[in-house]
């Protein structure tokens, strides 16, 4: 037993320590590289844009649903008034974040881990290292970027929605003034509070688009199994990875910042 405790625990030393290498190793190769801008830009596109719909849905009933369940809680108290701190706190501080980055990894962080695993299945990838091109540089370094200012953007938006529907359960469903609802959210919501929602967001998408990459450019040893299976296998791991991370990271964060 204590041998196989200590060969996983040798196991998961070694892929931390060869996953922080990776990202240390894309960052230094992105200093000079050619174009960065433009496969930042493009990266942008694929992380921001097309990931906009899902926060855009999942940020309007996460509002809906946090005006119904938060008046009826406030409701036993008498405090109907204060739905507007409840709401605007739990998007700004926890659940905006947290489901945004999730969300983002479902749609944008698969898709990477499947696009890398496919390029190193198909020798993509060795045939950039082959031709003096560095992979970390073009294929790596850009998504990273992208998540660093696209994660909280897309965390802002999703908050933003998340009141307004807020607003929409509160107002129109169940009769609170919505004059009571924003004048609470303005008093709620403080620079520290916004200080910690878009530390969390560049955090865990950096952490997050990391992992993918990782496994998407590993899946030729990410997995006992070969060609689409492997791909396949690498793309899961990563995204349940990912998520698991996020909500670890989320902690770690809150348990510093409260």
């Amino acid at each position: 037993m204590l041998r196989t405790v200590g060969r996983h625990t040798l196991s998961i030393v070694h892929d931390l320590g060869d996953f922080t290498l990776f990202t240390g190793r894309a960052f230094r190769s992105a200093v000079g590289s050619r174009r960065l801008g433009k496969r930042i830009v493009r990266a942008g596109f694929e992380q921001g844009v097309r990931c906009l719909p899902v926060i855009l849905i999942v940020g309007l009933f996460t509002g809906l649903v946090l005006g119904l369940q938060g008046y009826y809680v406030l409701n036993r108290f008498g405090s109907e008034s204060l739905l507007g701190t409840l709401v605007s706190l739990s998007l700004v501080r926890e659940l905006g974040p947290v489901l945004a980055a999730l969300m983002l990894v479902g749609q944008a962080g698969s898709a990477l881990a499947a696009e890398l695993g496919i390029q190193r299945n198909t020798e993509q990838i060795a045939a950039l290292e082959t031709m003096g091109v560095s992979s970390h540089a073009y294929l790596v370094a850009p998504r990273l970027i992208a998540a660093l200012l696209v994660y909280p953007m897309q965390t802002a938006l999703f908050i933003a929605v998340g009141l307004w529907g807020g607003s929409l359960s509160g107002s129109l469903l169940l009769g609170l003034e919505s004059g009571v609802y924003w004048s609470s959210v303005e008093r709620a919501v403080e620079s520290p509070d916004v200080r910690e929602c878009f530390t969390k967001a560049a955090t865990f998408g950096l952490l997050t688009i990391a992992l993918c990459a990782y496994y998407g450019f590993n899946a030729h040893r990410c997995s006992s199994a070969t060609g689409a299976r492997a791909v396949s296998a690498s793309t899961t791991r990563a995204v349940v990875l990912s998520s698991i991370v996020v909500l670890a990271a989320d902690y770690v964060i809150t348990s510093f910042l409260v």
